[in-house]
């Protein structure tokens, strides 16, 4: 008896903590979706005296990048600066103090999530998943994933890759594609994970792994601006298409108005050719050397009619 006693005693207080559980964390969904209903809009921050959040990159050559000095450089950080003036006539200020916050492919998308960061401006690829947690402009670019290799590789295409070692940088939509491809065609290969482009490029020079699979764009940015960039080269098909766009807050209807406007009137004023050959088409830091990628047809094509929807 008191046994059973004992018994039904914890059974009633397992079932106490159980409610207690869930009303614990149905309380905390609760405030989570309050913070973010109730986040305060970007242009009223702004127009309070708050600074407009630029995120960029580390090693995303030549979109978002640190020059020789560590400053913030590249093509999207050039476009940024662009509607940053532009949310600031908008807002008549005559002063908006700009930061600049340094993103990584695995936070980027969270820090804009959580209010961090107002703009980010890299190489990020706007495709449905990640419209569920944050809104996009108009695409600034179209690339596809390749493969980068060593000069001397025998490597042409993804097929090649059977019983070797390939890397992705985390958190990106080449690791993704890749991980599929290699289910669905049984492709045989071992991919790893690195944690920023610098140090997949870095395991390809020293055989740790024999590819480096990325947007092809980004892939000859780094390749360009290593020590010995005749030792690699940039091989196969696209895997993917990617649209690149500079990410920035969901739900924030009057601050993205003004950031479509201002990418819309840099293409269609022809603003933004001069931009991308800039970046594109002349020797850029650190090492000074030219990429030599003219705008692709696909993106001349997208620019005639510039719109943030991409069907993917």
């Amino acid at each position: 008896m008191i046994l059973r006693s004992v018994l039904l005693s914890v059974r009633t207080e397992v079932k106490v903590l159980n409610r207690f559980f869930r009303f614990f964390i149905s309380s905390l969904f609760s405030l989570f979706c309050v913070a973010n209903v109730f986040a305060e809009p970007v242009l009223q921050r702004l127009s309070n005296g708050g600074s407009l959040v630029i995120a960029h990159r580390e090693s995303s050559i030549p979109f978002s990048y640190l020059d020789s000095n560590k400053k913030p450089v590249g093509y999207a950080l050039d476009l940024c600066l662009k509607i940053a003036e532009a949310v600031q006539k908008k807002l008549a200020l005559k002063k908006m103090p700009i930061e600049f916050l340094q993103v990584t492919p695995a936070n980027r998308i969270p820090m804009i999530e959580a209010g961090k960061a107002d703009l980010e401006c890299g190489s990020t690829t706007n495709n449905a998943e990640r419209r569920e947690k944050v809104a996009f402009t108009i695409p600034h670019f179209i690339t596809g994933a390749r493969l980068l290799v060593l000069s001397n590789s025998k490597i042409e295409r993804i097929e090649d890759m059977f019983g070797k070692t390939l890397v992705s940088t985390k958190n990106t939509t080449p690791l993704k594609a890749v991980e599929q491809a290699n289910r669905e065609r049984l492709l045989g290969v071992k991919i790893v994970e690195a944690p920023d482009h610098a140090k997949a490029v870095e395991m390809v020079e020293t055989g740790v792994v024999q590819a480096f699979v990325m947007d092809d764009v980004l892939l000859y940015g780094i390749a360009s601006n290593r020590v010995n960039p005749d030792a690699l080269k940039v091989v196969g098909k696209f895997i993917t298409t990617e649209p690149l766009a500079i990410m920035l807050p969901k739900n924030d209807p009057e601050f993205k108005k003004v950031v479509d406007n201002e990418m819309r009137r840099l293409i269609q004023s022809g603003e933004i050719n001069t931009i991308y050959a800039k970046w594109f088409s002349k020797p850029i830091p650190p090492n000074n050397r030219s990429l030599n990628m003219p705008a692709s047809h696909l993106l001349k094509d997208f620019w005639k009619y510039p719109t943030d929807f991409v069907p993917f």
